[in-house]
């Protein structure tokens, strides 16, 4: 089985790099990309971990982008080491630690702080935080029963301790991959809330669709594969696993992508290595 959206602790996943790879295995996915939120440093430790289990890894990630106030994920895959890549991602992080300091600020004016020490390292060891990490803190603070209940009440946008997130526009990271020798691929098109978004990406050159997803039913799936099969998009999937714990872990060796697209993509990956 092929998965191409795979999360790790140097993000919000629950899972080090070398035990998700164990976990995977074990789910029978032999081919594997992991896509932290805007950080590349849990895929050097995958990726040693997958030649020890003879496993296939792509070196992959999950940009934020923002649209009109909202978050845009834009996948990547066969990324190139690129300094302006590089200078992005530190941007990326500043932006975060920002919008971190701003809720747990909130949060703490309303009575409800909680343990900043460890989402404040992770973002200094090279990792990314985001509203999920600081849910599990208020829950483990006790300040909320779950992450849902965190979100509902106090992380949701509109919600008290809210922040939108300052970036760059989908169609800047869609070109930014694009020189980074990577594919860029629009994450989960169906929780995309303006759908008007996608042609216009389209029009300025997305090269990819995520067509296979946990939250996309079949009605969703062929509605992704028809826009790709029109516009001659590559196509890519994945559980978009961030743990055993955590939301849609149960989609984990049930959801990936069919081995005649990710053919297709490698083809395109190599066509563009060789042109340089």
């Amino acid at each position: 089985m092929i998965d191409l959206h795979l999360h790790t602790t140097a993000s919000d996943g629950e899972l080090s790099p070398d035990a998700l790879v164990r976990t995977i295995a074990a789910a029978g996915i032999r081919t594997f990309a992991v896509t932290d939120h805007d950080t590349l440093a849990g895929v050097p430790a995958a990726a040693e971990a997958a030649r020890a289990a003879g496993l296939e890894v792509v070196p992959g990630i999950e940009i934020t982008a923002v649209h009109e106030g909202r978050d845009i994920h834009v996948l990547g895959y066969f990324l190139e080491s690129s300094s302006e890549l590089a200078e992005f991602l530190d941007l990326q992080r500043v932006d975060r630690r920002r919008r971190l300091v701003v809720m747990l600020d909130r949060l703490e004016s309303l009575g409800l702080p909680v343990d900043r020490a460890p989402l404040e390292g992770k973002l200094a060891s090279g990792g990314a935080v985001g509203r999920p990490l600081i849910a599990a803190a208020l829950v483990a603070a006790g300040h909320a029963t779950d992450t849902s209940d965190a979100f509902n009440r106090f992380l949701g946008e509109g919600r008290v301790a809210f922040e939108p997130r300052v970036g760059a526009t989908p169609a800047s990271v869609v070109s930014l991959i694009g020189r980074a020798g990577g594919i860029a691929s629009l994450a989960h098109p169906g929780k995309i809330t303006d759908q008007g978004l996608i042609p216009d990406l389209v029009a300025a050159g997305l090269p990819a669709i995520e067509v296979y997803h946990s939250e996309h039913d079949a009605a969703a799936v062929a509605q992704y594969r028809r826009l790709a099969d029109a516009h001659g998009l590559l196509v890519t999937g994945g559980s978009d696993f961030h743990g055993p714990d955590a939301f849609r872990a149960e989609f984990l060796g049930r959801v990936g992508l069919p081995a005649e697209d990710y053919a297709r993509l490698r083809e395109a990956a190599s066509r563009r290595a060789a042109r340089g």
